[in-house]
């Protein structure tokens, strides 16, 4: 144990942030602290920092041991470069370095005795250095400096001339360059994109010495954690595995917790209901007996209701009509400002039912690419053509349509006339607004208020295509969950601009990646496409003799900036067979592609189905046949145990069902 987190509690007024959180972290380990805005991680990770001081409990830190901490909100400021100042933690080894050089030159005038002691101590240094590996720091800081972003030619840019969250790098630079013992990390991935934040996963999961981070970025969680705390109604729940394990388990728990709370809930209504009824006979015996009942109520010990969502919560996306099957069509496409030329010649198809996201790195043109669908700007040149019956419903971060002057409940009821108070409430909480904050002015709210308000408004539209850029922004984990699953379950068709890869991943059945100003396609989601990407990338360098403007093979699709439009292409797949193939032909795969995985996981959703029911049944036989009144009878037990038999054969088949489909 490097360190413990012992029984901490605290409180802010009346307000209870934490009671009795207890946790550890082993040397090596990797832990994750979650739950909702204003849980208390922040406050948490800053007790264990001394910045604040807990109510009651203590942190006991192992002898010795390292931290290096970096929190959300910092004041930072360097009057150095970015350079200079990374190289500055390093500074005990240039010391090291000066002091060698100068016992190297010493050794040149030294003699007897003089020089045997200074070779004694040019060892003892050279070997240390060594070790600490000297050789090799000049290339430690230009790797961290490029993981996190910077170019060469950032390096010599002065610290205090940077962005806040230029700064916020050079800060996470320097606390992993100098390699404590325990690094702790408060929402690390807000400043990274996407390269960067698969970086520090890199990074942080070969990471020699233990982690503890606060993050709303699950799939930076999952790659990264093998133990989760979760902070929940202030208590803390342990959880021993990455977040997939967790969000598993914690759903499992809550269904027992809710169960037993209302089993509770159900027993006590009862005995009220006894209570009183005796108490109307008015009889000496029977007061007694309730007097009785009511001691014994009394005594027990109460459940608390746990954190749930309520089931109406749940958004449900309706399309009021269904589109064509051609929903957008976008032919050589060309956008520049200024002398900044974003892309040359794009060309995007997105098809009735798809879940497209649209992901590449900061500054090449994703947002716009929305915007000049929407026509909130305008395109240097090409075409942009929406299919019929296509009714659109746009969430822009920076471009929400909201009247100041409302408040939050008469935005959403004058938008939506038809909608009972409950489901405008419902959807207001699934977005953090709970209690008076529906009764907000929408002018007193801040940017990110202001974009849930406009999110919640537009998961009530009856649009069949809806366009979102960065819808998850200023969500927590509950309300990020809650949107999934609403556009998973959507049969409209969604084009998404995200740099959260765990709902990407939930909600994408293909990817489109802007690179080097062209477009490659992924039939499947965030996983499929980490894990092919590189293959694509390689097989296009290859063939960069060759000249499209459109390839959708199911695979990749990329477009030359000065592609010119052929009716065949040779493509390299997966599997490395050459193939060649028109771009109907590639359309027909791409669409045959979709229907097999719609199937795929409709079939897996039948076996799991199957698979419960089937463990159901065995599980009441087991009951039956360990039932004492069913002991002596062994007809009965003989028939059950042949029923068991069938039912394990069954089992065992729709487990292999079940693992042929998820391996295809």
């Amino acid at each position: 144990m490097i360190l413990a987190v012992q029984n901490i509690s605290k409180a802010y007024g009346i307000n209870q942030i934490l009671s009795d959180v207890s946790f550890h972290i082993e040397e090596k380990e990797k832990l994750a602290i979650v739950g909702i805005n204003g849980s208390g991680k922040t406050t948490l990770l800053k007790i264990i920092m001394g910045e604040e001081t807990a109510d009651n409990g203590q942190i006991v830190i192992a002898k010795d041991t390292t931290i290096g901490y970096l929190s959300q909100h910092q004041d930072i400021s360097f009057d150095n470069t970015i350079y200079a100042e990374m190289l500055e933690t390093k500074r005990y080894l240039i010391d090291m370095e000066e002091k060698i050089r100068s016992l190297e030159n010493d050794m040149k005038h030294a003699t007897g005795e003089e020089l045997e002691k200074i070779m004694n101590t040019y060892n003892k240094l050279s070997t240390q250095y060594d070790h600490e590996n000297g050789y090799a720091y000049k290339s430690e800081v230009t790797g961290v400096l490029k993981g996190l972003g910077f170019t060469e030619a950032d390096y010599d840019r002065h610290i205090n001339s940077l962005s806040g969250g230029q700064r916020m790098r050079v800060a996470l630079g320097k606390l992993l360059l100098t390699k404590p013992d325990i690094i702790i990390l408060d929402e690390p991935t807000n400043h990274l994109d996407m390269v960067s934040i698969a970086w520090l996963e890199n990074f942080l999961s070969s990471y020699p010495g233990s982690v503890i981070i606060v993050s709303h970025d699950r799939y930076f969680i999952d790659k990264i954690a093998t133990k989760i705390v979760e902070i929940d109604n202030t208590k803390a729940i342990i959880y021993h595995g990455n977040y997939t394990y967790y969000s598993g388990k914690r759903a499992e728990i809550r269904a027992s917790q809710m169960k037993a709370y209302l089993n509770q809930q159900q027993e006590i209504k009862h005995q009220e209901a006894v209570i009183n009824k005796l108490k109307q006979f008015n009889r000496e015996k029977s007061i007694k007996r309730a007097e009785s009942r009511e001691k014994m109520l009394d005594k027990i010990e109460r459940l608390e209701k746990p954190t749930e969502v309520n089931a109406e919560m749940k958004l449900s996306l309706t399309p009021s009509v269904e589109s064509g099957n051609d929903v957008l069509t976008i032919k050589e496409l060309t956008k520049s400002f200024g002398d900044n030329k974003l892309f040359t010649d794009l060309n995007i198809e997105v098809k009735r039912g798809e879940h497209v996201c649209l992901i590449g790195a900061n500054g090449t043109g994703k947002t716009t690419i929305l915007k000049i669908i929407n026509r909130l700007v305008t395109k240097d040149s090409g075409q942009v053509i929406l299919g019929s019956r296509v009714k659109i419903g746009y969430y822009d971060q920076e471009h929400q349509v909201l009247s100041l002057h409302k408040t939050i409940f008469e935005e959403i009821s004058d938008a939506y006339p038809d909608l009972n108070n409950t489901r405008i409430r419902n959807v207001l909480a699934a977005f953090l607004f709970t209690g008076d904050d529906v009764f907000k002015k929408i002018g007193d709210l801040s940017g990110g208020e202001r974009g849930r308000v406009s999110l919640a408004k537009l998961m009530l539209s009856p649009a069949n295509f809806l366009i979102l850029d960065e819808p998850t922004n200023h969500l927590d984990i509950h309300s990020k969950e809650i949107l999934e699953e609403a556009i998973r379950n959507y049969t409209g068709t969604v084009l998404c601009v995200s740099h959260d890869r765990y709902f990407i991943n939930k909600i994408s059945t293909r990817i489109v990646e802007l690179k080097n100003k062209k477009i490659y396609s992924f039939i499947g989601n965030y996983d499929y496409y980490e894990s092919h990407k590189d293959i694509i990338y390689e097989a296009e360098a290859k063939n960069t003799s060759t000249k499209s403007d459109s390839i959708n093979a199911g695979v990749f699709s990329p477009i030359s900036d000065d592609a010119t439009p052929i009716s065949e292409i040779e493509i390299s797949s997966a599997a490395g067979n050459n193939t060649t193939m028109s771009n109907k032909e590639a359309y027909l795969k791409n669409k045959e592609a979709l229907a097999k995985a719609r199937k795929r996981e409709n079939d897996l959703k039948k076996i799991e189905k199957e698979i419960a029911d089937l463990e159901d049944k065995i599980s009441q036989i087991d009951d039956e046949i360990n039932a004492p009144e069913n002991a002596t009878n062994s007809k009965k037990l003989s028939d059950l145990s042949i029923e068991r038999d069938v039912l394990d054969t069954k089992l065992v088949e729709s487990y292999e069902k079940y693992y042929m489909l998820e391996e295809e």
